[in-house]
């Protein structure tokens, strides 16, 4: 039986360590060729599996894709592009299929979150119903921490350890001058419907007084009397108060804090900042002074402060959809599994796609203090695991980190062009 060649594509937001995943994939199914072809990669995610834009990974040196474990951001390029039905668009399956054939695929890998699983999902069904069987396995990915099923996600935990470091570490420095200063600090952090992220700030606070003292999530509706009295409270108490917000704070009519009113690619808003609205309202109503920060890029960019337990997860799924492939598997995707919490540990399980895609993970109440300002002993229970441990990536000389950039170098096409409306 003639070997499959296996397609690997990275999609939506990137993680601190979805290249961990790729050099899971890719170190997996070359130490498995007598069954795994060669490993193309989407250039660009689906786009470029759809444009015929196909990396040869076997053009990279063993060394660089090893580096891939320690170095953030998309290696292979993202894309926020999501699949409509196939009733609604046929052409694009058509054309995956056409592509599939052209390059003798037959393991299609995406790694990616709910969106992206959803998409998964829609390949793993349609290849047989267009004449083109084709295993597809999804592979977790995101900082949100939303997906169902998986115990945790892979790029969560080292957002958690950079967002709990960062407001450690900016509380400080106000602590410092709250005297003849900034009184009130807000950092904003990502996360549209669940409040994991914002939840991670509070593996900060180890004694009473530690920061933040108050952090606002997508789980419970903002409430203006009660958070200005806590930041009043706080300010009287401490001398200054620390604040993480998730960027999808919403009111009590569920309008978003920060909607900008603009749709991205996916239909979802356009989120333009909650850190300065809310800072605008302590500035109006209790006349302090404040600074805030948005972590942005940052947090899902940070490799250089990455949760070792993060890393080994993310490289672990990136084998574990190799080896489910091989294994004939096909609409699926590899999960975490927690089977102790002291001491922590973890295996590798697996959820059907159609129990993933589309589905979001919120905070569970119980994690969440009764006056919606903290997390409950039930919360940092289960997060501390996840932010343990250093991985850092190996320094040059000037004291920065030694990332790598592949070549990316396109296998020859054999269809012609396909439009894609991105």
């Amino acid at each position: 039986m003639a070997k499959k060649n296996l397609l690997y594509a990275q999609s939506g937001g990137v993680t601190p360590v979805i290249n961990a995943t790729a050099c899971g994939v890719i170190e997996t199914a070359r130490v498995n060729r007598d069954q795994v072809g060669k490993v193309y990669a989407g250039e660009n995610g689906i786009i470029g599996v759809l444009r015929e834009n196909l990396i040869d990974t076997s053009k990279e040196r063993k060394g660089d894709i090893a580096a891939l474990r320690h170095t953030p951001g998309g290696a292979f390029g993202s894309c926020r592009f999501k699949l409509k039905g196939i009733e609604d668009n046929r052409a694009e399956y058509e054309r995956l299929i056409e592509v599939f054939k052209a390059h003798d695929i037959g393991y299609f890998l995406y790694n990616g979150g709910g969106d992206s699983s959803d998409t998964a999902y829609k390949v793993s069904q349609i290849g047989s119903k267009l004449g083109y069987p084709v295993q597809c396995i999804g592979v977790p990915k995101t900082i949100d921490n939303d997906l169902p099923i998986t115990d945790n996600c892979p790029g969560f935990g080292s957002v958690a350890k950079y967002v709990a470091v960062s407001i450690m570490e900016a509380s400080l420095d106000v602590e410092s001058m709250a005297s003849s200063s900034t009184k009130v600090f807000i950092l904003e952090v990502m996360g549209r419907h669940a409040g994991w992220i914002a939840a991670a700030g509070g593996l900060a606070q180890r004694e009473d007084g530690d920061p933040p003292h108050i952090i606002l999530f997508p789980e419970r509706p903002f409430e203006q009397r009660a958070f200005l009295k806590r930041v009043k409270e706080s300010v009287e108490k401490y001398g200054y108060c620390s604040i993480v917000v998730s960027e999808g704070v919403r009111d009590r009519k569920g309008k978003f804090l920060s909607d900008s009113g603009v749709r991205d690619a996916f239909g979802h808003a356009q989120l333009g900042g909650v850190a300065p609205v809310i800072a605008s309202l302590v500035k109006e109503k209790l006349g302090y002074k404040y600074h805030w920060a948005v972590s942005d890029y940052l947090q899902r960019s940070a490799r250089h402060v990455a949760s070792k337990t993060d890393v080994d997860q993310a490289y672990a799924m990136g084998k574990a959809a190799v080896d489910f492939a091989i294994a004939g598997k096909s609409g699926v995707m590899p999960t975490i599994e927690r089977t102790s919490d002291k001491p922590y540990r973890w295996k590798v399980g697996e959820a059907p796609l159609s129990r993933v895609a589309n589905r979001e993970k919120k905070m569970p109440a119980r994690y969440i203090t009764k006056d919606g300002f903290g997390i409950t002993p039930s919360a940092r229970k289960y997060l501390e695991p996840l932010i343990r441990g250093e991985d850092y990536p190996p320094y040059d000389k000037q004291g920065l980190p030694k990332y790598v950039r592949l070549q990316k170098k396109l296998a020859p096409k054999k269809l012609d062009p396909f439009e894609v409306d991105d």
